[in-house]
């Protein structure tokens, strides 16, 4: 939830209930993705002349401000030389002699030279809820290392939002959209599940209804709980395709309980998605044949993938629904076949596929080194292959596939010199003929899986 827009002050639809506030505080400070941080050593900022001796205590505060801080918080803030948060959280605390200095925007980059300007001096950091859930806490860790910084946390929204709700914490599926597109809300989508997102704004639970009528969700409950904690709490009830509220309170957070309309498809996370699912010009990898290159791919949570000559970008995508924390560039030479695969990536809640256009193997110039690689096109361009294999990181896996002779050809080839698993999948769908059914075979694929060994050290022989 965001806490930069002041509240537009509308009405909510037609089911609306107000419980009694209770000492809980609402979503925690946005924590967009981790950017890149110089660092010298683990847990500190780089640099000789640095904050790596500073201590940082991290408040989690809620809406009811001062009155529901614990006496260990109260004490800390008192103090406190200089205290840092954002302009709402500032305002909830007391006069007193601490310096208070409000986030710039941005606020990532900008917060390792805020800090170091402040070495010295007792520092408190303010943070909505838990500093440690989605909070400026996991950043400040990030930066200056676990034993440099102290949390007193209070209650996350997710806490308090099933406290409200009767919903087991543990049986949840939490999304963040703050700082992130609502599409990444697809990938939780499931009949039967319950699912918490944390809003960027006042806008997007009317975004949020919007998706889950267009996915074939429309009769999904949904519950948007604004303000929590506060003296102005408020929970608004309805279903997706009946939400009449465009604005909320920008402080609130989104319950659904995922209803499928009859008739609709379940987009499951394991790989093998229906061919339907993809928007293509016929290059894509079939279902079947996509099954099991991704089980050779074998996604691990928090591995890059290379989607190499990536067609449709079936592959990277499928890697990325694997697990949250998985990643993906998709390499694809055509510029419309690219503008397809964000398309896809973002109708399959993978909207931070990274594409690339542009032919390989010079557009791998200066891409992060991946833990596994699909060469699904270009198996036959000089050099393709053995870019991909110099760049794969040792323990990590290639794929590449073929249905050419010539294709075939560079795979055995490759298979000769470097080793690992060479098969060839073949598979026929039923098909109407004449008045019978019969088997109408696909193209056989030649699928060559190879995992790049670690270097060999001085005695790893047992000489």
């Amino acid at each position: 939830m965001s806490d930069t827009v002041p509240d537009p002050g509308s009405t909510g639809p037609a089911s609306e209930t107000v419980p009694d506030p209770v000492t809980v505080s609402p979503d925690p400070d946005p924590d967009p993705d981790p950017v890149s941080v110089s660092v010298s050593g683990p847990g500190s900022i780089a640099g000789p002349d640095t904050v790596a001796a500073a201590v940082v205590t991290a408040v989690g505060i809620g809406a009811d401000g001062w009155e529901g801080l614990s006496p260990a918080a109260r004490r800390e803030l008192h103090a406190a030389e200089v205290l840092m948060g954002g302009v709402r959280q500032l305002a909830l605390i007391p006069a007193s002699a601490a310096e208070r200095v409000a986030w710039p925007s941005p606020l990532l980059p900008a917060l390792p030279a805020l800090i170091t300007s402040h070495r010295g001096r007792r520092i408190c950091v303010l943070a909505s809820g838990d500093p440690m859930f989605h909070g400026i806490g996991t950043t400040l860790v990030r930066l200056l290392g676990a034993d440099r910084v102290r949390v007193l946390s209070h209650p996350s929204a997710v806490s308090l939002a099933c406290a409200r709700l009767g919903w087991a914490v543990d049986q949840v599926e939490v999304v963040s959209l703050v700082a992130r597109p609502v599409e990444s809300l697809h990938t939780a989508i499931h009949a039967g599940r319950r699912v918490l997102i944390l809003s960027a704004d006042g806008r997007t639970p009317a975004r949020i209804a919007e998706l889950l009528t267009t996915r074939g969700y429309g009769e999904s409950p949904m519950t948007v709980l604004e303000r929590l904690g506060g003296s102005e709490e408020r929970v608004i009830a309805g279903t997706a395709s009946g939400w009449s509220l465009p604005v909320a309170h920008d402080l609130n957070v989104v319950a659904v309980e995922c209803r499928a309309d009859a008739g609709t498809v379940p987009l499951p996370c394991l790989p093998g998605l229906p061919d339907e699912a993809f928007e293509h010009d016929g290059q894509l990898t079939k279902s079947e044949v996509r099954a099991v290159t991704l089980s050779r791919l074998a996604p691990v949570p928090g591995e890059l993938l290379w989607d190499v000559g990536a067609g449709a970008g079936s592959i990277g995508i499928e890697w990325m629904r694997a697990h949250p924390a998985n990643r993906a560039v998709a390499v694809e030479n055509h510029p419309e076949r690219a503008a397809r695969i964000a398309r896809n990536a973002s109708k399959l809640g993978v909207p931070g596929l990274k594409v690339v256009t542009g032919a390989a193997p010079a557009a791998l110039a200066g891409l992060e080194r991946p833990d596994a690689v699909f060469v699904g096109g270009g198996v036959t361009a000089a050099g393709v292959v053995e870019a991909c294999w110099e760049a794969l990181r040792p323990g990590g896996r290639l794929v590449a596939n073929a249905v050419t002779i010539e294709s075939e050809t560079v795979l055995a080839s490759r298979y000769g010199e470097l080793g690992g698993d060479l098969i060839r999948l073949a598979v026929g769908r039923a098909a109407p003929v004449g008045g019978f059914t019969g088997w109408r075979p696909m193209m056989p694929v030649t699928i060559w899986t190879a995992v790049k060994p670690f270097p060999r050290t001085p005695g790893s022989d047992g000489a």
